[in-house]
């Protein structure tokens, strides 16, 4: 049966206000007959969100949600994540991909309470998000209809897009001339389209970005920040203690300044292909940066060595959408056990979309001057270290006499 041959009564739609879903909306009705809830979730996209609710009224829906859900995003979501030390393919920092999965946890709540028998979303056939918000969906609603007309409609393209929308009279917040797209919440800005296609073209960096600015264009002088974690959880910046979001928000702001977190990259997406995207992430770019430098002298060798496998396949289950699943939730586990001891202040400098480090202090710290140094000591005997490599040594020592042997 074609997907648009099932009938649904009430569709909840996973809505942003932008192309794709403003299109959605007519588009449902006309073609399933029912109705349309609009769900916004706040993952703290800001002035997006203005004017929400007229356009969706506008364009169809019966209501519209606006579920601020940043708090528990920060929490829940980013400091775990940040703690793991998840980074997808070495450079991207998993803002649009742990958004996706409290959002859509949250359309199933909505879509229970409003006795709704699908769930719309407007991602494209072709992308991750589709996954990720899928399963989702499956985890808390395993027997809820699931439309995405990408798959399905007419429409091949978002020129295709703007044309219906302009056929329909529907208005739109933006033209053909600035059609990327984007995702945007508290932790990052993603852009992805025209120009930046062509792995070849240098992003235009004045044109595109929106949280700060480029680091040629930053300040001469470099700005100073110091950052107190407890347990592996960011309090306060400059001995001032702050709530997590606004916490956030002023490292955006500072790193913005200084041209921090601005990445150009072409990453494998989980469907197959490869894609080309600028994200900038200045706030977490500084966060994960001086969680990291932290660890360093509070975690020992192997489980700061181990730690480091887990965030590769942390950061790969996050990408491929499985937040709600047992290996993340048992990972989490482990990462959280990790952090018991990463409590201290970190300093750093932001120069020119650098972050350079400027010193750290624990009450944990498992570095001894005393033992490292390249001064008189009393604690190490340094005669020790020839029986550690005639020990450590040995198997090479033995290849090397039994080749002689053979004549190798």
């Amino acid at each position: 049966m074609n997907q648009t041959e099932k009938k649904y009564k009430k569709v909840v739609l996973a809505y942003s206000g932008g192309l794709d879903t403003s299109v959605i909306i007519p588009w449902l009705k006309d073609n399933y007959g029912c109705e349309v809830i609009a769900v916004a979730g706040d993952v703290g996209q800001g002035k997006e969100l203005s004017g929400l609710e007229e356009r969706a009224l506008k364009t169809g829906a019966s209501k519209l949600y606006i579920e601020d859900l940043t708090k528990e995003f920060v929490d829940e979501y980013i400091i775990p994540t940040m703690q793991a030390g998840a980074v997808y393919e070495g450079k991207y920092l998993l803002g649009t991909s742990f958004a996706r999965p409290i959002i859509a946890k949250r359309l199933v709540e909505i879509a229970k309470k409003e006795g709704a028998d699908a769930i719309a979303h407007g991602c494209t056939g072709k992308g991750n998000d589709q996954v990720r918000f899928e399963l989702a969906i499956k985890a808390f609603a395993p027997e809820m209809g699931i439309i995405a007309p990408w798959r399905t409609w007419e429409l091949k393209s978002r020129e295709d897009e703007i044309e219906y929308a302009e056929k329909h009279n529907i208005e739109i917040p933006l033209t053909k001339e600035t059609n990327y797209s984007k995702d945007k919440n508290l932790w990052h800005l993603s852009h992805e389209g025209l120009d930046l296609e062509d792995p070849k073209n240098e992003p235009d960096y004045d044109k595109i970005l929106e949280m700060g600015v480029s680091p040629e264009k930053a300040p001469d002088k470099a700005t100073y920040v110091t950052l107190t974690f407890v347990k592996g959880v960011p309090v306060a910046l400059d001995g001032k203690e702050l709530d997590s979001v606004e916490l956030i928000k002023t490292l955006n702001k500072l790193g913005g300044e200084n041209g921090i977190g601005i990445i150009d990259m072409v990453e494998n997406r989980l469907v197959g292909m490869k894609s080309r995207g600028v994200y900038e992430t200045p706030g977490g770019a500084i966060l994960y940066h001086a969680h990291g430098m932290l660890e360093e002298i509070c975690l020992d060798k192997e489980t700061q060595h181990y730690k480091a496998l887990v965030a590769q396949k942390f950061s790969e289950i996050v990408y491929n959408g499985q937040w709600y699943t047992p290996l993340r939730e048992a990972l989490s586990a482990f990462v959280e056990s990790t952090q018991k001891t990463v409590t201290g202040d970190v300093k750093l400098k932001l120069y020119k979309g650098n972050i350079i480090g400027a010193g750290m202090t624990s009450p944990y710290s498992l570095y001894s001057e005393e033992v490292a140094t390249f001064g008189e000591d009393n604690v190490y005997d340094q005669m020790d270290s020839q029986g550690f490599i005639n020990l450590f040594g040995l198997p090479i020592k033995v290849k090397a006499l039994l080749d002689e042997k053979r004549g190798k």
